[in-house]
């Protein structure tokens, strides 16, 4: 995160005793990026962080990916992975993988049930709320969510996610850091006036959350790398991990809500990149939220075709009415891959109906990678087959 925030009780001075009202020793611990040479916060907790009871394996779901071959353009439909009214599913445990590569991992879960407490270890995570409400309850704090909020959770963060009902969620996993895109930071790290959105807009923690009283030998769920990729391990902690009093830093999970970032438009359609909200390591993070739209007296709103040679494009679409992609089948919770190598952009009549446009009412959640996604259990199990012929007009 760009800014330091402190929550809680922390000493005057970093790396020097800080101490109950009995006299013991809090435990300092340092969560930090890039091998202490980036963010960090510093925790202070009531026992030792490190301390581990018991061990065992976690079986993940299938983590399998096989190449999207031959290349073709997909429709993948999130709706149909579980049952209308299915019970007993949590947001951890419960994800099941659609697209991914070495940099980044897409999920999707309807879950009903508390998560496992869990940590991601391969890298940050990227919880967008489709639809429904809960709390996330993490070592820092606890922070309320609902539809439309992207819950940021950096690598390593011990969380789990409590749902109020039914909560939809497309996680996004990263095998790096997730933040603002770096064009919207000066050289300190503060969001620009440019920016679709500022510090304003962020929630952070509300914390610390102190689970005193909420018992001993506590499961924490670990997802880690592994001889084969990616593997999962359970620690059996003698004592509950939320038992912070205080922490401060400029590294810790926060909310943003997507209906808070503020669309850049143009007389002209202007390129993905001015929707971009976070980036990682070789792929990016963009929404296209209601906006007004290109306002040229010979303007064509919709995009225009092209060929992102370098990328792999994928749309979660999550609300309203998206006009490029009408007559393609795509409606709320699909999912549509575009790969490099494919020329792909509106389909059949959509160019020519959104001629005079004033105003999409559209909400999608984008991902762009930089090296080729492929298919997980999910994606290979809702593929409808049938997306990659739907520019042809009249079949």
């Amino acid at each position: 995160m760009p800014y330091y925030h402190s929550a809680g009780a922390v000493p005057p001075k970093r790396h020097t005793q800080h101490r109950d009202e009995a006299g013991n020793l809090y435990f300092e611990e340092l969560m930090g990026e890039e091998g202490f040479s980036s963010d960090s916060s510093l925790l202070y907790h009531r026992n030792i962080p490190s301390a581990v009871r018991e061990y065992r394996t976690w079986e993940l779901n299938d983590q399998s990916l096989v190449p999207n071959h031959p290349l073709i353009p997909r429709h993948l439909s999130t709706h149909k992975l579980f049952a209308e009214g299915a019970t007993g599913i949590d947001a951890v445990t419960g994800r099941r993988l659609l697209l991914g590569n070495d940099d980044v991992r897409l999920a999707y879960v309807v879950a009903d049930s508390t998560s496992p407490y869990y940590r991601n270890a391969l890298g940050d995570e990227c919880l967008y709320v489709e639809d429904g409400a809960g709390r996330v309850e993490t070592v820092f704090g606890d922070l309320e969510v609902a539809d439309g909020d992207y819950v940021i959770i950096p690598r390593a963060t011990t969380y789990r996610v409590v749902p109020d009902g039914v909560l939809r969620i497309y996680a996004i996993e990263a095998s790096s850091h997730i933040g603002p895109a770096r064009n919207y930071l000066s050289k300190h790290g503060q969001l620009l006036e440019h920016a679709p959105y500022c510090e304003r807009d962020l929630r952070l923690p509300e914390g610390p959350r102190i689970g005193e009283g909420e018992g001993e030998d506590v499961e924490v769920y670990i997802k880690h790398r592994g001889p084969d990729g990616i593997a999962g391990s359970v620690h059996v902690l003698p004592h509950h991990p939320f038992d912070v009093v205080g922490w401060d830093g400029c590294l810790y999970p926060y909310v943003f809500n997507i209906r808070d970032f503020e669309p850049i438009t143009g007389r002209i359609h202007q390129p993905p990149p001015v929707h971009q909200v976070f980036e990682g390591n070789n792929f990016v993070i963009c929404n296209f939220v209601p906006r007004k739209v290109d306002y040229h007296p010979l303007a064509i709103p919709v995009p225009y075709y092209h060929s992102n040679v370098d990328s792999d494009e994928v749309m979660f679409y999550c609300g309203g009415d998206y006009e490029a992609r009408k007559g393609s089948g795509i409606g709320q919770g699909s999912i549509s891959l575009h790969p490099g190598g494919h020329p792909h952009g509106p389909q059949p009549g959509a160019y020519e109906r959104s001629i005079g446009a004033e105003f999409f009412d559209e909400l999608a959640v984008m991902v762009d990678t930089f090296r080729p996604l492929l298919l997980g259990e999910a994606g290979r199990s809702t593929d409808d087959g049938q997306y990659a012929y739907s520019w042809v007009r009249n079949r």
